[in-house]
């Protein structure tokens, strides 16, 4: 008897994310984590109250990855 499992996997692309807003107090500790641990999104998350680590991590990626922005920069240049 065989069994197999179906699980479905819901994939957003970068480009339809929301904005995450930080304060200048969260975005000052996030870096400041970052430099000490690295990508540990938990661990930065667990400083940070109400936010998950999801969120951080989305945040880090649109703020430091040079392809996001070019993408993001281009979508405002159309839409202007």
């Amino acid at each position: 008897m065989s069994t197999t499992a179906t699980t479905t996997s819901e994939e957003v692309s970068s480009n339809e994310w929301e904005v995450i807003h930080m304060s200048e107090q969260e975005e000052d500790l996030i870096h400041r984590m970052y430099k000490l641990v690295g990508d540990k999104w938990n661990l930065i998350a667990g400083r940070i109250p109400g936010r998950k680590a999801e969120e951080i991590e989305r945040y880090w990626i649109m703020r430091h990855t040079h392809a996001f922005s070019v993408t993001t920069n281009q979508s405002k240049a159309k839409t202007s």
